[in-house]
């Protein structure tokens, strides 16, 4: 991400500027972070697992989302672009350009985001509470790392490799194989 510390913006400044611009932007207390683009293997993982989840949520009222919708973090002042984004609360219809309630977030790992992903943004992530799980998709093997939020409220992390060949979304109760997500991802 580059930033662009000199332009302080409110969040309605914010929606109002991306609405119009040419590259995604993620909002951070004000500031304004331009993404950058992504290598094929993050494009096709991800394109993969939204192709899955939109099959599976068909007609459940659940609705996912693939890189350009946002996830809204009130409480922070936030606007992240997850990869990949599934939420079943119909709150989240009233807001056409982001979401604020969703069960489930994924990021596919680029060397570039993956320090981020991992550490302050995940921090972010878990203090919505809708959120019940958290993935991490890694393109340069077949690992996928999903945190689940226990009924402690805890965080618990439950890998899953090749070896597995299956992965499991609690979150809205899917199940898919490690080699329908890596589909065509050339190492």
């Amino acid at each position: 991400m580059v930033t662009s510390p000199e332009i302080y913006l409110t969040p309605d400044e914010y929606l109002r500027m991306e609405e119009h611009s040419d590259i995604k932007h993620e909002y951070i207390d004000g500031y304004i972070y331009a993404m950058a683009g992504a290598l094929d293997s993050h494009v096709t993982i991800a394109g993969n697992l939204f192709a899955l989840l939109r099959n599976h949520v068909r007609g459940s009222g659940c609705r996912v989302y693939i890189a350009d919708m946002k996830a809204r973090i009130e409480s922070l002042n936030r606007y992240y672009y997850p990869d990949v984004m599934v939420t079943c609360d119909q709150r989240d219809q009233e807001t056409p350009a982001y979401k604020r309630f969703p069960c489930l977030i994924v990021e596919v790992l680029s060397d570039s985001t993956e320090a981020f992903d991992r550490g302050d943004k995940f921090a972010d992530y878990q203090t919505l509470e809708s959120l019940q799980e958290y993935v991490l998709i890694n393109t340069k093997r077949q690992r996928v790392e999903c945190f689940r939020r226990n009924d402690e409220g805890l965080w618990v992390l439950q890998s899953y490799t090749a070896e597995n060949k299956s992965f499991r979304l609690h979150s809205i109760k899917f199940e898919g194989t490690i080699a329908e997500l890596y589909e065509d991802v050339v190492y």
